[in-house]
């Protein structure tokens, strides 16, 4: 334990021995001296720090510092009381304030009790308790804020996490200071009790036991308990003071002498009408000479105050220049430079009011929302997408980046709507030929007045904002499961592992790392399958991954155990679902052509094998497409992923599905066979 740490504890500690054991009156006064100093060390410090966090110790300090003061009222009591005296210090104190008439030292101590009391004590404990429930309230606020900043890309992952932690750490101090207040309080109160005891008693004490006159008995325990009584609530004053500038001040950039000073004196023309206030009131029965003195202060002062604004001191511009030079050399800063978004949606000057708040712009809230919708439907939280202005895109051009690659633009005309033909082309509606970005569907830009036509005569009518989110929607699902990292797949084993800690260290470390875990679920994520059933997928890898560790195999192992999901995924209500099927000559030539190594396995055909598999399957496509179905191949399991891997890179909106992957209760109906000659 470290030297500081321990002295702490013994500090505790001996705070506690006090109240028992009898101090000899030189420690006394010394202990007396110690709590004076303290007290005057937390007031400076108060005073200098710039917002409250910055001194987040103080409602514990304060409990330490108030009971050290009770316990030295303790051993004073008991010495005044036992021995009728209390060391050097209190005496001094009590002699001098006194002045040889108690009468007027026990008013003085009264007045500084009731200072203390009803002015400095009352108004901390109100601050603190307004403070404590207006922080509790304005906590939800500052959240969303927060998070607004963190979807806007104004802050990083970092700065947010720090801003929250400050958020509630905010909440914590206030609410500690609310009932640290009532510490000081009840301090305030000890000290007049204390001290009515002390005369009480201390006078019955003098006379009775002591043999002391009337008089002098009044007189020496009077002193001895004004002495004792200011010397604890000079101290008590102070940390009371300290409490109320502690509760009161907000963040700020300087300490508190600094913004005072600044504030109190920033318009010098009032310190003008102030100092001819004073010299007027000079020419009363008030001393002319000292009014007069004081308002040629204030006028000088105003003087040197509009001079010092008119002509503000120039910083050194060469030292600023080489200063901000050695920081660009920094290592740190080069280094900064290779960070990238995971996703950036940039965009022209002319579609900034999407963003904008002030402009109505809500394309913030929807990013929000598209991160919770994919959430829910992939099983992937998908990272804070970046948003900025770009002057390199045209004004009315956007483009989202994966990665710092662009995989997808487009053009929005904020003040038109985008109307899509239902099946059909109709050149009867006036507006600007385009294309949907998101599903590339024919569309036309069209002014606010013909929406109402275009949706009378069936158009779907779509405006800018919603014509972005559903772009970004769709992209990001595209490119999900190359947003799914090691790191990203950690942390949902981590939340698994929260409700189903044996199912998790049954996969993993062993048979599977992080690394294999990823590679499945990406295989998932890649054909659109979501992975938000974890422990489906991790108890069927707890099952296979005994048996093998080729990830490609396992993710086949996942979709078949996923049959219920893959299943209500492609048919809604209906229990039937139109597929093309696959010949059994065909199954068994790509069957007959898997190779298998010890890197794993893979379909080896000749390419003209290759060609006529996919012309058969783009000629069968093209078919159920013209009936507005979604285009679904099934084949037998064996073949699934090798079929799936063949078709990807000319056919990839197509749906590969195995008969393992269907529930038993849906009927399939062939509207297709591939087959080649």
């Amino acid at each position: 334990m470290k030297a500081r740490d321990l002295s702490v504890l013994i500090a505790v500690i001996l705070i506690i021995v006090m109240l028992v054991v009898p101090l000899p009156g030189a420690l006394l006064s010394g202990l007396l001296l110690v709590n004076m100093i303290l007290a005057l060390i937390v007031i400076l410090v108060a005073m200098n720090t710039k917002e409250p966090l910055e001194f987040s110790v103080f409602p514990t300090l304060l409990l330490l510092l108030t009971l050290f003061r009770l316990a030295l009222n303790v051993s004073t009591t008991r010495s005044i009381l036992s021995d009728g005296t209390a060391g050097g210090v209190v005496e001094t104190f009590g002699s001098f304030v006194i002045g040889g008439n108690p009468l007027v030292g026990f008013v003085v101590f009264i007045i500084l009790v009731i200072i203390n009391f009803l002015v400095i004590t009352k108004g901390s404990e109100r601050v603190s308790e307004v403070a404590a429930r207006f922080s509790l309230d304005a906590m939800p606020g500052k959240q969303m804020s927060i998070d607004a900043d963190l979807n806007a890309g104004l802050i990083s992952e970092k700065e947010a996490k720090e801003r929250r932690e400050k958020v509630e750490k905010e909440a914590d101090f206030h609410g500690s200071m609310d009932g640290a207040s009532k510490f000081v309080k009840g301090d305030a109160i000890a000290g007049i009790i204390i001290t009515l005891i002390n005369i009480v008693f201390g006078i019955i004490i003098g006379i009775v036991q002591m043999g002391l006159p009337f008089n002098e008995a009044i007189n020496t325990f009077t002193r001895l308990t004004v002495g004792d009584g200011l010397v604890s609530q000079i101290p008590a004053l102070l940390i009371s003071t300290a409490t109320g500038i502690v509760v009161t001040r907000s963040g700020g950039v300087n300490n508190l002498g600094t913004e005072v000073s600044g504030q109190l004196l920033q318009y010098p023309k009032l310190l003008y009408i102030a100092a001819g206030t004073i010299f007027l009131l000079g020419l009363t029965p008030i001393n002319f000479f000292l009014t007069t003195i004081l308002a040629a202060f204030l006028a000088l002062s105003a003087y040197m105050l509009e001079k010092r604004m008119k002509h503000p001191e120039i910083p050194d511009v060469e030292e600023e220049v080489q200063a901000e030079s050695s920081q660009m050399k920094s290592p740190e800063n080069v280094i900064g430079l290779l960070n990238m978004d995971p996703i950036e949606f940039e965009f022209g000057y002319a579609l900034i009011p999407l963003a904008d708040a002030n402009q109505g712009g809500d394309l913030l809230d929807r990013v929000v929302m598209i991160r919770r919708q994919l959430a829910l439907e992939l099983g992937v939280v998908i990272p804070v997408v970046r948003i900025r202005d770009n002057i390199q895109l045209g004004p009315n051009e956007y483009r989202l980046k994966i990665k710092g690659n662009p995989v997808a633009s487009g053009e929005l005309i904020l003040d038109h709507y985008l109307a899509m033909a239902p099946g059909m082309d109709d050149d009867e509606l006036e507006g600007i030929d385009t294309k949907e970005p998101a599903f590339g569907l024919p569309a036309k830009w069209i002014s606010e007045d013909l929406k109402d036509e275009a949706e009378l005569s069936g158009y779907t009518v779509v405006d800018p904002p919603s014509v972005v989110s559903t772009h970004i929607t769709e992209v990001i699902k595209q490119h999900a499961h190359t947003l799914l990292g090691r790191q990203e797949t950690k942390q949902l084993i981590d939340h698994l592992k929260e409700s189903y800690p044996i199912l998790v260290d049954e996969v993993t470390p062993e048979p599977l790392n992080v690394g294999d875990i990823q590679k499945v679920l990406a295989k998932l994520l890649r054909e659109n399958v979501s992975i938000r059933n974890l422990p489906i997928i991790f108890e069927t890898l707890a099952d296979f991954s005994k048996l093998t560790n080729d990830t490609e195999l396992l993710g086949e192992y996942v979709r078949q155990a996923l049959s219920t999901q893959i299943t209500k995924q492609y048919i809604a209500n209906d229990t039937s679902l139109n597929v093309i099927t696959i010949s059994g000559r065909v199954e068994k030539i790509i069957a007959e052509n898997i190779k298998q190594t010890e890197h794993g396995n893979y379909l080896s055909l000749n390419p003209e094998l290759q060609q006529n598999i996919i012309t058969s399957v783009h000629e069968e496509v093209e078919k159920l497409s013209l009936q507005e179905e979604t285009p679904i191949v099934i084949c037998s399991p064996a073949i699934r992923m090798y079929l799936k891997q063949l078709l990807d890179r000319f056919l990839p909106q197509v749906v590969v599905l195995s008969y393992n992957e269907l529930e038993p209760s849906v009927q399939v109906q062939s509207v297709g066979v591939v087959n080649i000659a």
